[in-house]
């Protein structure tokens, strides 16, 4: 990933209170990055940063389209992206990622880089199959696949004396 300061909240000069900052995102924004999930799109990301004493709260809002490939036709369209995340930063003795949504920071930090965070967030909600909007409102093939029950653990009651091993009944009236 190239570094773009443009991503980077100065938090060392902030004071404690809530801060806003709006970024536009478009494809320089995706062109940081090692991929080729999203090559396109333009959305536009809100962050509310509260500052306190202890802790950095990061609330995103990135709303917008992206373009995306389909699977079925490969051909391009834009898919509408509306995300809501948080992120929490807390200081301690060393820089380090505790959770999917918690950072640890040393207190002397300067900027947070907030690039990465805002792309993981888009890729996050990129639906699994990316239809065109032209195959979104077609039933599936086969309605009944993902009914199908494959495993069972539970007997039914007709069944449970007749393929009740006698080895079990015997341990069991051992209380």
């Amino acid at each position: 990933m190239k570094k773009d300061p443009q991503y980077d909240l100065a938090i060392a000069k902030l004071a404690i209170k809530t801060h806003h900052f709006a970024f536009e995102l478009g494809p320089d924004f995706f062109a940081q990055f090692d991929q080729s999930l999203i090559q396109d799109g333009h959305l536009h990301a809100d962050v509310d940063l509260t500052k306190t004493e202890l802790l950095l709260t990061l609330d995103f809002h990135i709303t917008g389209t992206i373009r995306l490939i389909c699977d079925r036709s490969l051909d391009e369209f834009d898919q509408p992206i509306d995300v809501q995340h948080q992120l929490l930063v807390r200081f301690g003795d060393r820089e380090i990622e505790l959770d999917d949504d918690v950072l640890q920071i040393t207190p002397d930090t300067q900027v947070l880089p907030i690039a990465q965070h805002l792309f993981d967030y888009i890729g996050l909600a990129i639906p699994m199959k990316k239809l065109h909007p032209r195959f979104q409102n077609e039933p599936d093939e086969n309605p009944e696949a993902d009914a199908k029950l494959i495993f069972t653990t539970k007997a039914s009651d007709d069944d449970d004396e007749e393929s009740t091993d006698p080895r079990w009944d015997a341990l069991r009236n051992l209380n």
